[in-house]
């Protein structure tokens, strides 16, 4: 044990290193798992300072944009919004909630009116001290009737924003909302400049983030150096961070081998065990709230009616979708999208399961037998949502459904596909949201900018609406709980949404990147955080 000792203690200070470590532990003993878990454990204890962390990532346009509210979704913009902004709150890797640019927050007790008391010190890259007047303009941007905002529906329950005698900002909302300081850790709700009329500073990248923005090519590159007066000082450990759009997944996994860049994310499933066999790289897999998904629209026909919805959701295989596009890294969905790592899963929902039969009943009810529909299907969403395609084609010819797949690119399709009426089928995902009204109420409500199946006037639908509200008001754990599980029975039921996996995050990762024990679920690569939470060895 004394030997193990001072052999870890090598180690953590650097006189040896992976190399060494490994070969010494095994000397002593110790397994191949256990030894590579205790190398981890002792790095993740020292964090280094130094370096360039070369990020490669599988989503990214043309189309992205330093304006935070514009932000279309694609993991790149998330992690080029929290390199160079924050946010008034940050989602920890636990799934709680915490202050950030806020020093702390605290709610009346029906949990109306929140009071965030703003951290001193904290500055703008250009210098600029972050203001009350900065955090309500940038929130109020979100909250205009004209605004585009995808955002929109978290914030339009706030009836009014004011700063106190201290230069705190107070938030009263029009109804309770235990869950409120989670919607201010929204990535689109980064803390921009503002000019002290209302207006903020949209382009320049001008944040109070852990990075200072360098160069910038939307589709293509972002780059970064270390803001040296972050306020957080145990946070954003390297020198400089490259961000790669890297759509293709070959092209992504071959510069993770070859060191061209440090970190990927979205690794293929069915190649994944092969790329953690090569020398100096490890997976990473992370039990996360990403939700794989088939869009029906209900503003395009044939999705308009209920019955033709219904058995688009009993004529595909979720368990093959899971085993074969997943490679099991992965669990069957069910048609809402709470996954079931999350607080408030509905865990007494029947599964749906296949059933070809009872899909024929439904469009013989709608008077649509031998439908004949067109998929969209996009490297976007998926890097094997061709296949998945393919798969939900074979397996509705059995429903009488004849699926036509088109390819579409990756570049455009988030702006100029998904979530336009008219393009009624399409596949997607969705990366998940830290609580159940949070997620609701950006892919769900009737005036979400996001409910890309266009659900709203039907029944169902109007139900469901009012429950979210209602759950968002109540502040008893136990009475929200069977809201939830109402809210995801009507969404499993009407809703134009095919989820049929939860998928884990698989990242790449070269030996030399460390990170902290616990590692968020709530986003791919730590929560979208991993340029500001690791470190290099």
């Amino acid at each position: 044990m004394k030997k193990l000792d001072k052999l870890t203690k090598l180690y953590s200070c650097g006189r040896i290193d992976r190399r060494g470590f490994m070969q010494g532990a095994l000397a002593l003993g110790m397994t191949v798992a256990g030894a590579t878990s205790l190398s981890q454990s002792v790095l993740a204890a020292t964090p280094k300072k130094g370096g360039r962390l070369r990020q490669g990532f599988s989503a990214g346009s043309t189309t992205e944009s330093l304006d935070a509210l514009k932000s279309n979704g694609a993991v790149v913009e998330i992690c080029n919004n929290w390199c160079w902004g924050s946010n008034l709150t940050e989602v920890l890797p636990d799934g709680s909630v915490a202050p950030e640019l806020a020093e702390s927050f605290e709610s009346s007790p029906d949990a109306k009116t929140w009071v965030f008391k703003l951290r001193k010190g904290a500055e703008f890259h250009n210098g600029k001290s972050v203001t009350a007047d900065d955090v309500m303009d940038s929130i109020n941007r979100h909250r205009g009737e004209d605004s585009a905002s995808a955002s929109k529906a978290l914030f339009t329950p706030i009836k009014d924003m004011r700063k106190d005698g201290d230069g705190n900002v107070v938030i009263e909302l029009n109804s309770p909302n235990a869950d409120f300081p989670f919607v201010l850790g929204d990535y689109r709700a980064v803390i921009m400049a503002s000019d002290g009329e209302g207006n903020v500073d949209i382009g320049s990248g001008n944040g109070t983030g852990p990075y200072r923005l360098e160069d910038f090519k939307p589709g293509v590159r972002a780059f970064f150096k270390r803001n040296p007066n972050y306020f957080k000082s145990d946070r954003a450990h390297f020198d400089e961070i490259e961000h790669l759009v890297l759509i293709d997944a070959s092209a992504r996994q071959t510069a993770l081998r070859t060191g061209d860049v440090d970190v990927i994310d979205s690794v293929e499933a069915k190649t994944a065990h092969l790329l953690g066999k090569t020398p100096g790289l490890r997976i990473q897999e992370i039990t996360g709230t990403q939700s794989r998904n088939m869009i029906m629209r209900l503003d395009t026909p044939p999705f308009d009616n209920a019955d033709v919805r219904m058995a688009f959701k009993l004529a595909i295989k979720r368990e093959e979708l899971i085993a074969k596009i997943e490679a099991g890294h992965g669990v069957v969905g069910n048609d809402h999208h709470i996954s079931p790592t999350q607080q408030y899963h509905n865990t007494e929902l029947p599964q749906r399961m296949y059933d070809p039969d009872k899909a024929k009943f439904h469009l013989k009810k709608a008077g649509m037998e031998g439908l004949e529909v067109e998929l969209k299907a996009s490297p976007a969403a998926l890097a094997g949502a061709a296949d998945a395609a393919l798969l939900f084609s074979e397996s509705a010819k059995a429903a009488g459904i004849t699926i036509n797949i088109k390819k579409v690119p990756s570049d455009g399709f988030w702006s100029d596909v998904w979530n336009k009426p008219g393009v009624g089928f399409t596949t997607s995902y969705w990366g998940g949201r830290a609580t159940n009204d949070w997620m609701f109420t950006t892919c769900c409500v009737a005036e979400s900018n996001w409910n890309d199946t266009a659900w709203k006037g039907t029944k169902a639908a109007d139900r469901f609406n009012e429950l979210v509200v209602a759950a968002r008001s109540e502040l008893d754990p136990a009475k929200r709980k069977v809201m939830y599980w109402e809210c995801q029975r009507l969404v499993n039921e009407d809703s134009g949404s095919i989820v049929w996996g939860f998928t884990n995050y698989l990242h790449g990762l070269r030996d030399n990147v460390m990170h902290p024990e616990k590692v968020a679920g709530n986003w791919t690569l730590d929560g979208c955080k991993s340029a500001e939470r690791w470190w290099f060895a």
